[in-house]
C-alpha cells in the first residue's frame, strides 16, 4: 500500500504554525487538533516540525519558559520527507530506524501534500490484516468465490 491511499482516506490538511509563534501557542494547538506534531511554515515554506516530544526534551526538561520560548528556538529544521508513493512498509522502517513518529509528504512541486503519523501507519497496517484475514475466512468456510 502507497501513502497516496492513506491520504484518500485521511486527507491532506496539514497543521501548521509560525515560527515566531510560542511554544505555548504550538502546544495549543496540538492539544486542540488532538496532533503530536506540526509543520513550522515561513511563506508557505516548510522550516521545519514542532512535536510534542520536542516540547518535552527542549522546554520541560531544560525548565524553559513555552511562553516565552518561540518555536524556532526548539523545531526541528533536518526533516525527514517522503513522496507520496513511497509505501508503509518503507515509513515504518525509517520512522523505526530514526526513531520519530511524524513524515511531511512531498509533493513533486516540492510543496507540503500532507503529513502522516506513526499512527496512521499502523492503522493501515491493521486494516490491512483484517481484510486478510476475512478474506481467508471466506475461503476456509467455502463463501469465497476463490
Amino acid at each position: 500500500m502507497q501513502i497516496k491511499e492513506i491520504l484518500k482516506v485521511k486527507g491532506t490538511d496539514v497543521y501548521h504554525i509560525a515560527p515566531d509563534a510560542t511554544v505555548y501557542d504550538a502546544v495549543k494547538l496540538m492539544s486542540d487538533l488532538n496532533v503530536g506534531g506540526l509543520l513550522v511554515m515561513r511563506a508557505r515554506k516548510m522550516a521545519g516540525i514542532i512535536t510534542e516530544r520536542d516540547y518535552r526534551n527542549k522546554i520541560i526538561l531544560k525548565g524553559r519558559a513555552s511562553k516565552e520560548t518561540a518555536v524556532e528556538e526548539i523545531m526541528t529544521t533536518e526533516v525527514l520527507c517522503v513522496k507520496d508513493t513511497e509505501t508503509v512498509e518503507s515509513c515504518l522502517q525509517i520512522m523505526t530506524e530514526k526513531k520519530i513518529r511524524h513524515l511531511p509528504v512531498m509533493n513533486d512541486d516540492n510543496t507540503v501534500g500532507g503529513m502522516i503519523s506513526i499512527g496512521d501507519l499502523v492503522k493501515a497496517v491493521i486494516n490491512k490484516q483484517k481484510v486478510e484475514i476475512s478474506t481467508l475466512k471466506s475461503y476456509i468456510y467455502g463463501d469465497s468465490p476463490l
